[in-house]
């Protein structure tokens, strides 16, 4: 590897310039996008073409505990490669830091099928070999709150530069983005830093709600930028004495963070799209893509909302999904198919929250497509109208969306049915971990009155 500066993108080397590299991060994300690795020495790195990190990692709970996957706990190492066209910034630290994402390989040298960045690539592939390739744009929602340091107390919205905390009701508005842009200001000067385009920011409905586009491309490139943005958004907001928070519901009463997913298909020789015939009218795969989504999606709910707190975001009428209706420019819809040219034909998943993992929640997205194109899946006529009218049709929790995950053959075979299983053992043991906690409001209405 004594030539890896020269594979470093262009944005990682112009950072670079001048400098002296002295640290690099190897890092993998986790079922949950919890970024694991090493630090080590630019110098070590260099001369290192691989290191090692046990399997366990991906046995790990959002809490930290570790679940027994019914097998031998050995906890053998897994192998670890640099992807250097991954290789980014990290203009946060003191000294001069590089960031790169591994691949995980077994000791034979075959994909780790657990690793959700491998998972990602195993639905691409299965696209690409029917030679198609997916195309993805992901929006981003967050909030920035005030520093929470007591779990018991509730999170409540920043304080802006009026001296008054941020306001909810304001969707679009330049003045309540302004409330907070110097956080905005050091995102932005992180991004480009790490060499990343961003489409857009604007300010959500929710009481320091933000929402950030990025620009359509690769699945996987754009699930490693998200990977990326949560991190860099965290410091960019530790930076001014808040927090940026990517839970799917954190302050009550207002709106959850979603992480919106459009997808495109384009023929892998000609790159048309393959949504959009000749005449710009509408062709069968662009409606099998969307019953795909309709049959599929109820099966992959639990990964695109997994936690118990995920479920809280489905409210009717508060800005999120209740069912998977479809609709031209209707966003009261779980299925919307945005306005656009027939070139830019696309369709968009709103049922992700922010709280998944990025390459799960594309990957599980991009499943639903595929299989609704192979299996050459009808939709139900598109809906005109409010669809908060009618019933909710998603999984109410997390316990019925496992239920619906573990019994979905097809998806399984997709994803992997490795990953399928040590995911569901991770999610049952959150779940029952969170159901052992009593909450304040069984404590305020049912101590003094059952």
């Amino acid at each position: 590897m004594s030539d890896w500066n020269d594979a470093l993108p262009e944005a990682a080397q112009a950072w670079l310039e001048g400098r002296r590299l002295d640290e690099v991060e190897c890092l993998v994300a986790d079922l949950a996008g919890v970024a694991r690795g090493k630090a080590m020495p630019a110098a070590k790195f260099a001369k290192q073409p691989y290191f090692y990190l046990p399997n366990s990692i991906f046995l790990q709970t959002i809490t930290g505990d570790w679940v027994d996957d019914g097998s031998d706990f050995t906890e053998p190492d897994m192998i670890l490669r640099p992807d250097l066209e991954t290789a980014t910034a990290a203009p946060w630290t003191a000294d001069w830091t590089l960031q790169v994402i591994h691949d995980i390989e077994d000791r034979d040298g075959n994909p780790v099928p657990v690793a959700p960045r491998n998972v990602l690539k195993r639905v691409v592939q299965l696209y690409n070999e029917k030679g198609w390739q997916p195309i993805v744009a992901p929006e981003m929602e967050f909030f920035l709150v005030a520093r929470n340091t007591d779990p018991n107390q509730p999170v409540v919205p920043p304080m802006g530069r009026s001296g008054r905390r941020a306001a909810a009701r304001q969707a679009y508005s330049m003045s309540a983005v302004d409330e907070y842009g110097p956080v905005i200001d050091d995102i932005y000067d992180f991004a480009e830093a790490q060499g990343f385009e961003i489409d857009g920011i604007l300010q959500e409905g929710g009481a320091g709600q933000v929402e950030m586009n990025l620009r359509h491309g690769d699945p996987v490139k754009l699930a490693d930028e998200i990977f990326y943005f949560k991190r860099l958004i965290r410091e960019a907001a530790l930076r001014h004495d808040c927090f940026a928070t990517f839970m799917a519901k954190p302050i009550q009463d207002e709106p959850g963070s979603a992480m919106h997913i459009h997808h495109s298909v384009v023929d892998a020789n000609t790159g048309r799209n393959i949504f959009s015939n000749e005449d710009g009218s509408e062709t069968p795969a662009f409606r099998h893509f969307i019953g795909g989504m309709q049959r599929h999606l109820p099966s992959v709910v639990a990964v695109m909302a997994p936690y118990v707190n995920s479920y809280r975001r489905y409210v009717r009428d508060h800005a999120a999904p209740i069912n998977l209706e479809w609709a031209s420019d209707n966003r009261t819809t779980g299925i919307r198919v945005p306005v656009s040219g027939p070139e830019a034909r696309r369709v968009e998943n709103r049922i992700a929250g922010m709280d998944c993992n990025p390459y799960l929640g594309i990957a599980a997205s991009l499943a639903c497509g595929y299989l609704g194109l192979v299996e050459q899946v009808d939709p139900r006529p598109p809906f005109a109208g409010n669809a908060y009218d009618l019933e909710p049709a998603l999984p109410d929790g997390l316990g019925v969306a496992l239920d619906q995950f573990a019994g979905a053959d097809a998806m399984r075979e997709v994803l992997h049915p490795e990953f399928c299983r040590i995911y569901e053992a991770v999610k049952q043991v959150e779940y029952q971990e969170f159901l052992q906690v009593i909450s304040p409001w069984e404590r305020e209405h049912l101590l003094l009155n059952v």
